[in-house]
């Protein structure tokens, strides 16, 4: 893996290349999506290209007008696995200091890695909630970086998460509405040919 550049300890090339490998190919997408300024994808998608982990390719607008669009190469997918992977393991024993409550050791432990976490929250490595559950219990403070993934992931579920989504099957509901009254409108029975 090149290290010449810190690519290796740079959360927001990370963040850059996820992106790019969940589909997301233009860079004003990736600004968006990553909430990383444009200067700074700009010059991160120029850095993965020349360690040829992405690929651009130009192509003709609508109007005629170029569009260039990013792919990630086969050594930007291994890498990028590579380093979830190790993510996945932090993420693992942080959640394993939250419930043991080993307060000290989880503060320290952050402390280490904390400018990994809006990679792990931008990826879903990390839910945000459980993080924000982490944060107040050590008494911490979000930065900027991790509260701006933390929106984009509740916008990206609905802002509602998981818990809503058997809301329909919670309220009892069989879905049979024999008795209800449909106000004089013929509901369609063979009587009313």
């Amino acid at each position: 893996m090149p290290s010449d550049n810190g690519f290796s300890q740079s959360p927001n090339h990370f963040m850059v290349l996820d992106a790019i490998s969940m589909g997301v190919n233009k860079l004003d997408s990736i600004t968006k999506r990553t909430n990383l300024s444009k200067d700074e994808v700009e010059l991160i998608v120029n850095d993965l290209q020349t360690q040829k982990l992405i690929t651009k390719q130009t192509k003709k607008g609508f109007f005629g007008n170029k569009k260039i669009e990013v792919y990630v190469t086969e050594t930007g997918f291994k890498i990028l696995e590579s380093k979830k992977q190790e993510l996945v393991n932090k993420s693992k024993y942080l959640q394993q200091l939250y419930e043991t409550g080993n307060r000290g050791q989880m503060q320290s432990y952050m402390n280490k890695n904390r400018s990994w976490m809006p990679m792990m929250l931008f990826s879903g490595l990390i839910n945000m909630v459980m993080f924000t559950s982490m944060m107040s219990f050590m008494g911490m403070p979000m930065n900027p970086s991790e509260n701006a993934q933390g929106e984009a992931q509740a916008a990206e579920s609905g802002g509602s998460g998981a818990e809503d989504s058997g809301a329909a099957s919670d309220t009892g509901d069989t879905g049979d509405y024999s008795d209800m009254d449909m106000g004089g409108m013929d509901t369609g029975g063979f009587d009313s040919f």
